[in-house]
């Protein structure tokens, strides 16, 4: 296991420090579960701006999110993939609402089980209204593979903002990192939904976790400091 997780804007110009306190701040506060949807009529009223989670079964997204928290209870973590099979809404202090979207690929669940989660991801990415950002999580170790390509498709073809997010980045080593990084960056040149810039991250030793919160601190609105 590696420990030089490469800084995340290494080749590219990083947040500021008012940003990052922004999102210092935003994630210091309290963080809830609201509610969990299987089925479109159950998703909670859309009162606040969402940001949700998405990638293959067992990338990190619950890691990420309780990384992002502070709270490493807050997203259930499993090693069986497919173990979210809902959509589960966090909300941060009234500012914004997390969304925990359920893994895509390989599950180890039933054929109908995993067209019904499928079904609803993709129902709630093209209808929410209060959806700000796709966060789309892609393997540092593996980059971008069929089932996430795939998905980019239908969220270039909705018109669905989405950014991607590099997670495990302690994992392999700086080189391969940044290869990863470079390959996922030319793939995006050809997809006009996505967002150009790409946060490479790790829940385990924090890598790249201030800079992700100050992404999307500023989605959220801007949070007072002091």
């Amino acid at each position: 296991m590696q420990d030089d997780t490469p800084t995340p804007d290494a080749d590219a110009g990083g947040p500021d420090a008012e940003a990052l306190e922004r999102g210092r701040l935003l994630f210091a506060k309290p963080c809830v579960f609201v509610a969990g949807a299987a089925r479109i009529g159950d998703l909670p009223d859309a009162t606040l701006p969402e940001i949700a989670f998405a990638g293959r079964s067992n990338v990190g997204k619950s890691s990420l999110i309780n990384a992002l928290t502070g709270q490493n209870a807050l997203a259930r973590i499993s090693r069986t993939p497919g173990r979210t099979q809902q959509l589960n809404f966090f909300r941060l202090d009234d500012a914004v609402t997390l969304v925990d979207l359920p893994g895509y690929g390989y599950a180890r669940a039933s054929k109908r089980q995993i067209a019904d989660w499928t079904g609803l991801m993709h129902a709630y990415l093209k209808g929410r209204v209060t959806l700000h950002r796709l966060c789309v999580l892609v393997d540092s170790r593996h980059g971008l593979k069929p089932s996430d390509e795939a998905l980019m498709d239908e969220l270039d073809d909705d018109a669905v903002s989405y950014q991607v997010v590099l997670t495990k980045a302690d994992k392999p080593n700086s080189a391969e990192v940044a290869g990863t990084r470079a390959a996922v960056a030319q793939a995006l040149t050809r997809r006009p939904a996505a967002h150009p810039d790409i946060l490479v991250t790790s829940a385990r030793n924090g890598g790249g976790i201030p800079e992700l919160r100050a992404a999307l601190a500023a989605l959220a609105g801007s949070v007072r400091l002091g």
